[in-house]
């Protein structure tokens, strides 16, 4: 999935460190310890240069314009669209869709590709773990179609019960729409059986991989799914830029989602004759910059390598683990087999946004909430967490820092 011209590089944090300009800066005085990847991450230089230089050199419109500048606006911007594909081993630059988040791609494949397959009596079905992402969209399709939502119960140990979901797929079932890995636990779903499960029973599946991109290789034909859903910003890209993944078949057959320019051939006021896809739900102006930054921060993860990432995350994930379960009165959330990316806890006694605070006052940037995906919280019987998630650049003195500041926390609360 690697573009030919690029080879992964030997693993060098320092040197992947510096890459990334905003890594360098002191907060209260303390050196920026930076473990909030999950919700989003730093910009490498590349990516900071790529938006910049087509501000600077190429802006322009895309596919109208017949003159230099949007002619290489456009190559530029159908090339960052080849990039992802290859990236996610999709078949054809055709089955993705730019879009403005892996929110707007779920709404998208709510909206024109569920909604007028679903009546009352059908079913729409997801997991305890979603994102509020992967959760409201099919919240307000049910309410406005009469569909139920069914939701696949989760383990005291944050893993998919995978018997309750095989119980739960029936004849009534419409969509599965599962997350890769969970934001909130860090649980890596087994989504290639799941995907298998439901498609036994002709039931599509969509990803949410938001989370998963940035940890794992991912490979949307083997995984067979139908639709898989990202973000640029959790991947080392612009904020603003997503894209969603789809068969070429379901895209053939689904509505316009929003309409406008680019997203026809032919207007007049007695009627509309619409491009196809992808450019059939890319109406308006599209986010062109955002693309290209896109692109670069992928081609960015293959120099460094996704397997050297996915074992260097694995390390630092371990020794957070470990160490964390050192500092007294801390309790994690989540001990799924399967985990990357992401570590939540609580402290006894003491509320995750008032550790949040005296960490900041250290210089070590993580979140404390409910990381929008409430109803995790529900079922641990908890308002919010504190979560720790790593990226390519954290190092392992970053871990200390993180529970050197813990220990702080508890010494100010004794």
């Amino acid at each position: 999935m690697m573009s030919e011209h690029l080879t992964a590089r030997p693993f060098d944090v320092e040197a992947i460190r510096a890459d990334f300009p905003a890594l360098h800066q002191q907060v209260h005085g303390h050196p920026l310890v930076y473990l909030d990847n999950a919700a989003t991450t730093q910009k490498p230089r590349t990516v900071i240069d790529a938006v910049r230089g087509f501000y600077e050199n190429d802006c322009s419109n895309v596919h109208r314009g017949v003159h230099a500048l949007s002619q290489r606006a456009t190559v530029a911007y159908e090339s960052s669209r080849t990039v992802i594909k290859n990236h996610v081993g999709a078949r054809d630059s055709r089955e993705i869709v730019f879009t403005r988040s892996t929110t707007e791609s779920i709404n998208l494949v709510a909206h024109s590709f569920v909604r007028p397959r679903l009546k009352e009596g059908d079913e729409v079905l997801i997991t305890t773990m979603e994102h509020h992402s992967n959760i409201v969209p099919w919240q307000l399709l049910c309410q406005q179609t009469g569909a139920k939502l069914r939701v696949v119960p989760i383990s005291d140990e944050g893993e998919i019960i995978m018997e309750e979901y095989a119980k739960l797929l029936n004849d009534r079932t419409r969509i599965v729409g599962v997350v890769h890995i969970s934001n909130a636990l860090g649980t890596v779903n087994p989504v290639k059986d799941m995907i298998q499960l439901a498609h036994e029973q002709g039931i599509p599946v969509l990803v949410d991989g938001a989370q998963a991109l940035p940890h794992l290789p991912v490979d949307v034909q083997d995984l067979d799914c139908d639709f898989y859903a990202f973000s640029a910003h959790k991947v080392y890209g612009p904020t603003g830029i997503g894209a969603l993944y789809g068969k070429r078949a379901h895209l053939l057959e689904m509505t316009p989602y929003q309409s406008g320019g680019d997203m026809i051939l032919s207007v007049t006021f007695d009627e509309t004759h619409f491009n196809e896809p992808p450019h059939l739900f890319e109406a308006g102006t599209p986010n062109i910059e955002g693309a290209l930054g896109f692109a670069k921060a992928l081609e960015y993860l293959q120099s460094v390598g996704i397997e050297a990432t996915q074992a260097h995350e694995k390390h630092l994930l371990d020794q957070a683990t470990e160490a964390v379960l050192e500092v007294p009165g801390i309790r994690l959330v989540g001990r799924a087999r399967q985990r990357a990316g992401a570590l939540s806890f609580v402290m006894e006694g003491i509320h995750p946004h008032d550790i949040g605070t005296i960490l900041d006052q250290e210089g070590v940037a993580v979140r404390a909430g409910h990381h929008c995906a409430q109803p995790v919280m529900q079922r641990y019987k908890l308002s919010a967490t504190v979560r720790a998630s790593f990226a390519l650049y954290n190092r392992s003195d970053e871990i200390e820092a993180l529970v050197k500041g813990l220990h702080t926390v508890r010494e100010v609360f004794g």
